[in-house]
């Protein structure tokens, strides 16, 4: 169910660059030269630059065939970057793929234990190099956007954007009226409150079935919210993400996201 991305221009093909010769940026070596490899990485589609800059600490990106463990290290255009043993350079082409997550799939690139990821429903469908943009666990259902966009990721996820979010949740018994006021006013976690911009009961269903909307992206938030009054969630599915539904958009398929989209989200940040 995917669809050719809106931007048709060609794309740079990754090929290793000599020593002391500009590489493909040569047309625009301004907007490289003395470039965060952090960022330099992000640009590369293959995460966003905080995740980036962990991976470089983690020692998976190497500089002229040395480990760099610096995220601020200045790129000069005869750098020559891997990660993972593997040249990358910046993707030209920017991709956006929203992706309607099934249960059991994990939302990372590949799993050492071997289960599935959310990659293995792309496939080689998308040439590009993209990323998930945060994060559902393994059990929760719903939208999630990959990209080779790391500046966007990276503004997505940051908590003073207020990305808004919508699960509709599935609880082991009905939820109190009391509880769902509690919930409304914000929670105490372990790790700190836990704001609420909405929570309501679905129309025509039981009440173990609620909406809840949120702009907060801790760790399993939404479960933990219902799990602090001993309710179990039995079923979380996302159903809203910056401005995205899931309109038309199968359990376990993807599309790219059209040009109206994408201004959409970046008006968004």
């Amino acid at each position: 169910m995917s669809k050719r991305p809106f931007n048709k221009r060609p794309r740079i093909k990754k090929r290793v660059p000599k020593r002391n010769t500009p590489s493909s940026f040569q047309n625009e070596p301004s907007e490289i030269e003395g470039m965060r490899l952090n960022k330099y990485i992000a640009h590369c589609g293959i995460c966003s630059r905080r995740q980036a800059a962990d991976l470089i600490k983690e020692g998976k990106v190497m500089v002229n065939d040395e480990v760099q463990l610096a995220p601020g290290y200045q790129v000069q255009l005869d750098d020559v970057i891997k990660f993972e043993g593997e040249v990358v350079q910046p993707e030209e082409q920017k991709v956006y793929v929203l992706l309607n997550k099934p249960k059991n799939y994990i939302t990372t690139l590949k799993d050492e234990k071997g289960r599935k990821t959310v990659m293995d429903i792309i496939g080689g469908k998308v040439k590009e190099r993209i990323f998930p943009v945060g994060r559902l666990d393994r059990a929760t259902t719903g939208l999630l956007l990959l990209t080779n966009d790391g500046e966007l990721a990276q503004k997505l996820a940051h908590p003073s954007n207020e990305i808004k979010k919508v699960y509709q949740v599935e609880l082991d018994r009905p939820v109190t009226k009391t509880d769902l006021d509690q919930i409304a006013k914000g929670l105490e976690l372990e790790d700190g409150s836990a704001p609420v911009d909405q929570v309501y009961y679905l129309r025509d269903k039981p009440k173990s079935e609620v909406g809840i909307e949120i702009h907060i992206g801790r760790n399993r938030i939404v479960r933990r919210i219902f799990e602090s009054l001993d309710y179990q969630v039995v079923r979380l599915d996302r159903v809203y993400y910056a401005g995205l539904t899931k309109k038309n958009l199968s359990r376990g398929f993807f599309r790219h996201l059209n040009d109206q989209e994408v201004i959409m989200l970046k008006h968004f940040v």
